[in-house]
């Protein structure tokens, strides 16, 4: 949200004030948290002429009134209401709209119950149409969920700091500060950690990798010795079995000098003769 929109809205009061004094700084006062799109007012309460407000009688309590802006909400106001000037319509819609600024500081999920009682407002639609406004001034941004009958806050603009709230801001900027840097560090940490991890879980499995490798070769070379040992085996013993047939197939069918295969024992023994019949 860019705030440099609202200081340029008080800068004119500003030229004025400087040499606005008593009355007209009074004046100049309702003036001021009356006018549209002026939301800030630190600048013109640190005037020392406009300080000088707080010590006239009848005078002081428009310095209040410039303190109600600057950094109170309306339920001071209604607590405190006998004791400020009269607001009109424009002064309290403004204050309305800072009132949620404030409470949206504390939480970001305002429930319509909430708002309702700190803002008075007597419905609901009242108070949305109030919200819808502060949106459109560009005070808030935030999503209205009528189920939930709630406002979530998305941002605001900043008001201004109390006297005596800039320590506790500081204080609480340093324990975020040092919190969010032990976060980090956590963070750091883990992600060292998972890096680690990640990187021996890597190694692990490339050195699985490689033994398993080296593995189904070592197998691979003692299967293939295997299988040429035993094939030179069989090719021997297959060489002697045709050889030793074929030495027994020439005992049998053997030729003889003229070309003729020799006869068995059988073969070559003599026929009986034949007796021929008398007549």
């Amino acid at each position: 949200m860019d705030y440099s929109k609202f200081a340029a809205k008080l800068e004119p009061f500003l030229l004025m004030a400087k040499s606005a004094k008593g009355a007209a700084a009074a004046r100049l006062i309702e003036d001021a948290t009356a006018a549209p799109g002026v939301f800030v007012f630190s600048e013109l309460l640190e005037l020392a002429n406009i300080q000088e407000l707080g010590k006239s009688e009848q005078h002081q309590k428009h310095l209040a009134l410039l303190q109600l802006f600057s950094y109170k909400t309306y339920q001071d106001y209604l607590e405190n209401k006998n004791t400020l000037p009269a607001l009109n319509k424009a002064q309290i819609t403004k204050l309305k709209h800072l009132t949620i600024v404030s409470l949206a500081a504390e939480r970001r999920i305002l429930p319509y119950a909430e708002l309702l009682k700190s803002l008075d407002v007597s419905n609901v639609r009242e108070l949305e149409d109030l919200i819808i406004d502060g949106i459109y001034l560009d005070v808030l941004q935030g999503k209205l969920d009528q189920k939930e009958e709630q406002l979530e806050i998305s941002y605001t603009m900043g008001r201004d700091l109390e006297p005596g709230k800039l320590e506790q801001v500081l204080a609480a900027l340093k324990t975020w500060a040092s919190t969010t840097a032990a976060v980090l560090s956590t963070l750091d940490a883990k992600i060292g950690s998972i890096a680690e991890a990640n990187a021996a879980q890597k190694q692990s499995h490339q050195e699985h990798e490689k033994q398993l490798q080296a593995n189904l070769k070592e197998v691979y070379d003692k299967q293939k010795e295997k299988g040429l040992g035993g094939g030179s085996g069989m090719a021997s013993r297959r060489g002697t079995f045709q050889l030793g047939d074929r030495e027994n197939m020439m005992d049998v069918d053997e030729p003889d000098s003229k070309g003729k295969n020799r006869k068995s024992s059988t073969d070559s023994a003599p026929k009986p003769l034949r007796k021929r019949n008398k007549f």
